[in-house]
């Protein structure tokens, strides 16, 4: 198993998960876990994980964690999700990437089809 040594810190690399794939996320999906939708409204309004909250990618920087434990982030396909995981690790708050994004998911959705 790869171990690494940045700044004194030990780090294995599993203990490194940035992202967890739709399946995953939907297993832990409870009424209390924060999930953000960064597409733009458009898209959000035509399919949404229900209790997603929108903010797009590009307003990102206005969020402010509300609960306990790591933000869930997601979009249609898990690559503007994955650049909002690394603003939102970048101003030290806990994030996961939901890879995959709508294109994935297979759970409830609000709105329109996707």
């Amino acid at each position: 198993m790869p171990l690494w040594v940045f700044k004194g810190e030990c780090t294995f690399s599993f203990f490194n998960k940035n992202s967890i794939n739709t399946r995953e996320f939907q297993q832990k999906l409870t009424k209390g876990t924060e999930l953000i939708d960064v597409r733009e409204k458009a898209k959000f309004t035509l399919g949404h994980i229900p209790g997603a909250k929108n903010i797009p990618l590009s307003k990102l920087s206005s969020y402010t964690k509300r609960a306990h434990g790591p933000v869930h982030v997601i979009c249609q396909s898990g690559m503007r999700s994955r650049q909002a995981v690394k603003r939102l690790k970048n101003n030290g708050i806990g994030a996961l990437n939901v890879r995959g994004g709508m294109n994935s998911w297979r759970g409830e959705t609000r709105g329109g089809k996707l």
